[in-house]
C-alpha cells in the first residue's frame, strides 16, 4: 500500500526559504515520478512541480527560479526546497504519485508566509 509523508512544513517570513521532504514506502519509488501540489484556503488543488523517474523536472511560472525539486531514490523521498517566499506561496503543500492512472496523496504540511 502506497504511503507518503510530508514533513517541513512552518511559518517564515517573506523571502525565507522552507526544505519540504516527502518520504515514499509501498511501491517501487525509483520507477515513478513525484510530483508537490498545494492548496491555498478555499481554492482548488494545485499542481507545483514534478520530477520524472530519470530527474527531468518541471514547474508552473509562479515558482520557477524560486523552487527546486529534487530526489533521493536512495532514501525514498523527494524534496521540494522553496527560496525567496512569498505571501501567495501559503498553502499546504501535498506530495503525490500517480500509478496506473491512480493518484495517492500524503497528509500535507502547511507553509505559511507571513511577517
Amino acid at each position: 500500500q502506497v504511503h507518503l509523508v510530508e514533513s517541513g512544513g512552518g511559518l517564515v517570513q517573506p523571502g525565507g526559504s522552507l526544505r519540504l521532504s516527502c518520504t515514499a514506502s509501498g511501491f517501487t519509488f525509483r520507477l515513478y515520478s513525484m510530483s508537490w501540489y498545494r492548496q491555498a484556503p478555499g481554492k482548488l488543488r494545485q499542481f507545483v512541480a514534478r520530477i520524472t523517474n530519470d530527474h527531468s523536472t518541471y514547474y508552473i511560472d509562479a515558482v520557477k527560479g524560486r523552487f527546486t525539486i529534487s530526489r533521493d531514490n536512495a532514501e525514498n523521498t523527494v524534496y521540494l526546497q522553496m527560496n525567496s517566499l512569498k505571501p501567495e506561496d501559503t498553502a499546504v503543500y501535498y506530495c503525490n504519485v500517480v500509478q496506473d492512472g491512480v493518484g495517492s496523496w500524503g497528509q500535507g504540511t502547511q507553509v505559511t508566509v507571513s511577517s
